[in-house]
């Protein structure tokens, strides 16, 4: 996909990963829509980025004010790209030491708010030469100690992601999943959770060019799933 005046949509936007993957996306002629909660950071970002930036301050686990958004945004253009990027953590412990709240906050922002921003976006996206990559996390393939509900959120992107491909195998878009190890950003430290190594951890920058390249192939040629390691 040539990548030079492409509509890309990215969540969780506004720092780390989403960051990241927007500014090296409007450096190649992208034009990139920000999703995230902040509109200070998210403007912040834009005008870091390189061409034009569009930005939608909006907690993607309001359902309401998604919906709205979504469809204030297709009464004005068409998405080239999803980048289902948006996540939180969950601090370590067994599963009775979690309150529910969060578990049902881990789940709603790292998976069923993406599902339905597919559903939102698939039937604007399906018949034309379009993309979704879902960077999910290597939580979502290999089961870790005292995380069972960030998981659980994980490996239902994985399953979600899977069956997408599948249910879109005989259309032109392409549906793809990133399973990336630690990553340099300040989500361990939102949690609560401090004294995490993430200077050992792989560079959101790095990972962002791993998403241009995915992006960025020939037509015949499509990276349906990839896996980094630190």
């Amino acid at each position: 996909m040539k990548l030079s005046n492409k509509t890309v949509l990215i969540t969780g936007a506004s720092d780390g990963i989403g960051k990241s993957m927007a500014l090296a996306l409007s450096a190649v002629g992208a034009r990139v829509i920000l999703l995230a909660r902040s509109k200070e950071k998210l403007q912040a970002v834009a005008n870091a980025c390189v061409g034009e930036t569009q930005i939608i301050s909006c907690d993607i686990s309001n359902r309401e004010r998604l919906e709205q958004s979504i469809q204030e945004l297709l009464a004005e253009t068409e998405i080239d790209v999803l980048i289902n990027n948006a996540g939180i953590w969950q601090q370590a412990g067994d599963i009775t030491t979690v309150d529910t709240e969060e578990i049902e906050r881990l789940i709603s922002v790292n998976m069923t708010s993406h599902i339905v921003l597919t559903k939102h976006l698939l039937p604007s996206m399906r018949e034309r030469q379009t993309a979704i990559i879902n960077v999910i996390s290597k939580a979502g393939v290999v089961a870790q100690k005292g995380f069972s509900a960030y998981s659980a959120s994980k490996y239902g992107m994985r399953g979600f992601t899977d069956v997408l491909r599948e249910d879109t195998k005989d259309e032109p878009i392409r549906i793809a999943a990133v399973y990336q190890a630690g990553t340099n950003t300040a989500m361990f430290e939102k949690s609560g959770q401090q004294g995490v190594p993430v200077e050992n951890f792989t560079e959101p920058k790095d990972l962002a060019e791993v998403v241009v390249f995915m992006l960025s192939q020939p037509e015949k040629i499509w990276l349906k799933e990839v896996h980094v390691e630190f």
